[in-house]
């Protein structure tokens, strides 16, 4: 599975905690203490360098914490990320599950959702969770990478290479020609 990149769109689908109330690039004159749910942050920091296990293991312990539908959808969508990361599909199923029970209309869910499917050859889910994932983001290029992955799995491009070795005859000397 390593070999297929789904870390490399996991990674980009971590869900980040936001501190309420700044965007980026805006300032603000109020005092800000840090996000409610350290763990889930560093949880989410530790997926985006690609420590899975470890940032497994925080978003965890930051689930057992979390306080409203947010962050358990923040939690459980990490959860599935990482599982992914690990090569762990099956329980990487369970927590996109839970993101989907959560908030049917959170796209990234059925972006990993859907590399879960793939990876157990699960490959008329896969289709279906791309499709309901681009209905929701329809210019999303995680869910067009993740759709081309299902595309080489369904309809394998065979490579055809044609070697012309005449210019090679040509260039080779004649039995008993001495260069």
């Amino acid at each position: 599975m390593t070999g297929r990149g789904y870390s490399v769109v996991l990674a980009a689908l971590v869900s980040l905690l936001s501190i309420p109330g700044i965007s980026a690039g805006q300032e603000t004159s109020k005092t800000v203490i840090g996000p409610r749910n350290i763990d889930l942050a560093e949880g989410a920091n530790a997926l985006l360098v690609g420590d899975a296990a470890e940032g497994v293991r925080l978003t965890l312990r930051g689930l057992q914490m979390a306080q409203g539908n947010r962050e358990l959808k923040i939690a459980h969508s990490n959860l599935c990320a990482g599982y992914m990361m690990l090569d762990l599909p099956r329980k990487a199923l369970e927590h996109c599950d839970a993101v989907i029970e959560i908030d049917d209309t959170y796209w990234r869910a059925y972006n990993n959702r859907a590399l879960a499917y793939l990876a157990l050859n699960r490959l008329e889910e896969s289709e279906a969770d791309i499709r309901r994932g681009q209905a929701l983001r329809p210019e999303s290029t995680t869910l067009k990478i993740v759709k081309g992955m299902y595309l080489d799995e369904t309809q394998p491009v065979t490579e055809r290479v044609e070697v012309d070795e005449r210019r090679d005859a040509m260039n080779e000397p004649a039995p008993g020609d001495a260069r």
